[in-house]
């Protein structure tokens, strides 16, 4: 499989100041935090309607399907992601969104924790309604984007392996007991395949799985909770193959695949049956006695492609999985993003109207887990960790406030350097 292509899902927000006197030092502030880089259209809404939508075809005895995968949309990391699934849902003709999916900033452990408020909306969300589920994705590294060396990446999955970090888990299953979020779908340690992260599992992929398995025994500890923990690798072989990766049926109770119409020119079919892509995917599930899920899916390095669409919606109507969401923004979005007119038209046709509330396939009982400790990994010799530089997003040098006035103002900002030139430019 060709080499993947690093993600991002952070975008420079530009601040002006309100007064001449602070615009030297505030001017072009961005947020580092974000639903993802190159969303390009502001306004929801921005695809134009399609024309008559078909009526789902009746089944072979007469009966028009009434039971869907549960799906949703990734629409954005904060409060706003709540608010516009109502907007989605009725952009599709009042389907039923079942699914609502967010991510923990992965800068700092303070934020893997759950940072105060930031999660109360989404758990208000998820308790409105009794068939809803509320999806999670939990960086297992700080400084979870900044390039991190796999020299580096290795020291600390051997340190979490053997318990280092076990505190930062416990405190996150604490703060979902208390929000009545107990059964949270966790995405823990996504895409680890591949490259973008620190988190990954290349540089060791037995620490990785013993550190894995240590979060989930940690997170499990916490009474009252009933978490699924969904193991998602990227779709093909990336840097290593995922399967490598897998940490054990008594700890994974999904398993996912985040899988973007890449590379550009790869058909449908050869996504499938492509070395550890989709087919290898529901295949390992089957053999494993697991559920699947796609927590991540959408258009990407072949533009706006009606035919990905249609098949990758057929696939998971196929094969059933727990729940689906699309990432819906540039590149790879069908509302947000009014780039793709044609994908969209064929997402809104095939979902429009959904209203089934029974999936397919009930979410799994959490896996009983031994009260034993995972045996951990040998610490290795003490190595020297290099001292964490400031993050920077293109253009935009990074300015650390601490994490409570960064909460307040949304991420933790950066300045840009063009601001003497145009300074009091917006880009929300």
């Amino acid at each position: 499989m060709a080499a993947r292509y690093r993600r991002l899902r952070r975008w420079p927000v530009y601040v002006a100041a309100g007064i001449v006197a602070a615009a030297a030092l505030l001017a072009g502030t961005g947020h580092l935090l974000g639903s993802g880089a190159e969303e390009d259209a502001r306004t929801p809404g921005s695809v134009p309607a399609p024309g008559p939508l078909p009526t789902p075809a009746p089944t072979a005895t007469g009966a028009t399907p009434t039971s869907f995968p549960a799906f949703g949309a990734y629409l954005d990391y904060s409060w706003r992601g709540v608010v516009r699934t109502d907007r989605f849902s009725r952009w599709l003709g009042g389907a039923e969104l079942r699914v609502g999916r967010t991510y923990l900033a992965g800068d700092l452990w303070s934020n893997i924790e759950g940072a105060p408020r930031f999660l109360d909306d989404w758990a208000n969300w998820r308790r409105e309604k009794s068939n809803r589920i509320f999806v999670l994705n939990v960086p297992m590294m700080e400084r979870n984007e900044e390039d991190v060396s796999d020299a580096e990446v290795r020291h600390l999955l051997r340190r979490g392996a053997a318990g280092a970090f076990d505190v930062h888990f416990r405190r996150l299953a604490e703060r979902l007991v208390e929000l009545g979020v107990p059964d949270t779908v966790l995405v823990l340690g996504w895409e680890m395949n591949g490259i973008t992260y620190t988190h990954r599992c290349g540089p060791d992929p037995e620490a990785w799985k013993a550190y894995w398995n240590r979060i989930v025994g940690a997170m499990r500890s916490v009474p009252g909770q009933a978490f699924r923990f969904d193991f998602t690798p990227s779709r093909g072989r990336d840097a290593v193959p995922w399967t490598e990766c897998y940490p054990g049926d008594d700890t994974v109770d999904i398993i996912g695949m985040d899988s973007y119409d890449q590379p550009r020119g790869m058909s449908f079919d050869e996504q499938v049956s492509e070395p550890y892509g989709l087919q290898k995917h529901v295949d390992f599930a089957k053999e494993h006695g697991k559920p699947i899920s796609y927590p991540e899916w959408g258009l990407f390095r072949n533009g706006d492609n009606p035919e990905y669409m249609r098949r990758m919606l057929a696939w998971m109507d196929e094969h059933k999985p727990v729940y689906n969401t699309i990432t819906d923004y540039c590149p790879h979005g069908v509302w947000q993003c009014g780039r793709n007119p044609r994908a969209a038209q064929v997402y809104r046709a095939v979902l429009y109207g959904r209203t089934g509330t029974v999936p397919p396939t009930a979410l799994p009982v959490p896996t009983p887990v031994a009260t034993a400790v995972p045996t951990p990994v040998p610490e290795p010799s003490p190595e020297p960790e290099p001292t964490p530089e400031p993050q920077t997003t293109s253009g935009c040098r990074s300015l650390n406030l601490g994490d409570w006035v960064e909460y307040w103002i949304g991420g933790e900002p950066c300045i840009r350097e063009d601001w003497r030139s145009d300074w009091w430019s917006f880009s929300w």
